[in-house]
């Protein structure tokens, strides 16, 4: 029975693993970040957890909508179309750079929102530098995202895996020498953080730009990008997938963003240990990333195809690896949570921060069990995507997270006192919910399509 299943593993590896290495160095770059400026102390780290709610927001818009590029280039692909590549693409990139500009804009404009959200007064000072130059960054990481997505529709998703890892070389580099004022460098510590997310994602754009010139396969589409010619048939098929999927990442990343701003509350140490918390599951996350990614792909050629029972297959194969590899990141966290602190942590900085260190622990066990309806939800949204399927799973990202989740993590934080704990509970709640209703959604699909078609 699983034979039908497991023979699949190679090819969604295949395509997946490239993702998971780009989407992890994505969370890299935050996560080294976290590890230089958490040397600084408690109060640096709680800085850029606070200056990145905000900015995490404003890039799940962008990332979202780009993401209507890859199935409408997989199935393009998988029926020989190029000219609904070329102009795919065009539009695509367009919207992604008048979205990155705008996104940056209301970030710019709505920073002063940090003095009133309650939060400790010293975190918000560091806070606010920070965030002028990690807005700005969204300019290149979302047109970076635009040929990100060509790149995985057309079955290249190493591409983006090399121009991230490259990106993170740079951010270390540029970290070291401005966060501790190494050499003729002035130490500007959380500023040099941001400066050095600037540079990597510049960089990661011009490289991947690049290696898609030099692809046989792609560098026709690159040489013929005319930004100026308008297919309005293709924009509005971005804009009906675009919107959707964005609405779908910002409300999950809302949610995650609004604990955050509930452990602020708190107090400073919950705030640092949710970051830490947070930073170690989006590294496991990534992994379901790849895949849903892959998921994208393969349901989007079968349906090009038109071949429904092996795009109900191919998916159901996706989700068993997902499930059996999220297994193993839960046992990670629960045999590690002591440890895995210390490596944001100094205990020359003071006592603080072994109390934040006991907290991440206890957060890390909770995280362990919502790693597996985390990646659920995200495989199926994926599939859902290759689908073209966008507006009920937006409504059903609301209702899970904005209307389930977010009250649970209001009445276990606050009213029941469970502090970060409550918050955490209330997350995974939130993804439970998700992933059932998105599953769900996915079965019911597919299997009409079959009855249809057979």
């Amino acid at each position: 029975m699983f034979q039908g299943y497991t023979k699949e593993f190679k090819t969604n590896i295949r395509l997946a693993w490239p993702v998971m290495l780009g989407m992890v160095g994505h969370t890299l770059v935050q996560f080294v970040d976290n590890i230089m400026v958490g040397q600084l102390g408690t109060t640096e780290l709680a800085a850029i957890s606070l200056g990145n709610s905000f900015v995490f927001i404003a890039m799940a818009f962008g990332i979202g909508f780009s993401t209507a590029i890859t199935p409408l280039v997989a199935s393009s692909d998988a029926s020989n179309d190029t000219t609904s590549i070329q102009y795919v693409l065009r539009e695509g990139l367009r919207l992604c750079i008048i979205l990155g500009v705008v996104l940056f804009l209301a970030v710019y404009i709505a920073k002063p929102l940090l003095f009133q959200m309650g939060q400790e007064a010293s975190v918000v000072e560091l806070a606010f530098p920070y965030l002028n130059w990690v807005a700005f960054s969204l300019i290149p990481l979302v047109i970076f995202q635009a040929f990100k997505q060509f790149s995985d529709g057309m079955s290249l998703t190493r591409y983006s895996m090399y121009a991230t890892l490259l990106a993170n070389v740079i951010n270390v580099l540029v970290n070291y020498f401005l966060i501790f004022g190494v050499w003729v460098f002035p130490k500007w510590g959380v500023t040099g953080a941001a400066i050095g997310t600037l540079l990597s994602r510049i960089t990661m754009l011009v490289f991947l730009i690049y290696l898609l010139y030099k692809d046989p396969r792609t560098s026709f589409y690159i040489q013929k990008l005319v930004l100026f010619s308008s297919h309005l048939k293709e924009r509005k098929r971005l804009i009906q997938l675009g919107l959707p999927s964005s609405l779908q990442v910002f409300f999950e990343v809302s949610f995650f963003t609004f604990a955050v701003w509930v452990c602020g509350f708190l107090s400073k140490d919950a705030q640092a240990a949710n970051q830490i918390a947070l930073n170690l599951s989006s590294m496991t996350f990534m992994v379901a990333m790849g895949l849903s990614v892959a998921a994208t792909i393969r349901v989007g050629n079968q349906k090009g195809l038109g071949a429904f029972r092996e795009l109900k297959r191919i998916a159901l194969s996706i989700f068993l690896l997902t499930f059996l590899l999220d297994i193993l990141f839960a046992g990670f966290f629960i045999l590690f949570n002591d440890f895995l602190p210390w490596l944001y942590l100094d205990p020359a900085t003071g006592l603080d921060t072994f109390t934040v260190a006991k907290l991440a622990a206890s957060l890390l066990f909770i995280a362990a069990f919502f790693q597996i309806f985390d990646g659920a939800q995200v495989v199926a949204l994926g599939s859902l995507r290759g689908l073209q399927d966008v507006r009920i799973p937006t409504w059903i990202t609301f209702l899970a997270y904005g209307l389930t989740g977010v009250p649970v993590m209001l009445y276990l934080s606050l009213t029941r006192a469970m502090g970060a704990q409550g918050v955490w509970i209330g997350l995974c709640f939130g993804l439970v919910v998700s992933s059932l209703l998105l599953y769900l959604r996915f079965r019911y699909l597919t299997n009409k399509m079959i009855h249809i078609h057979d």
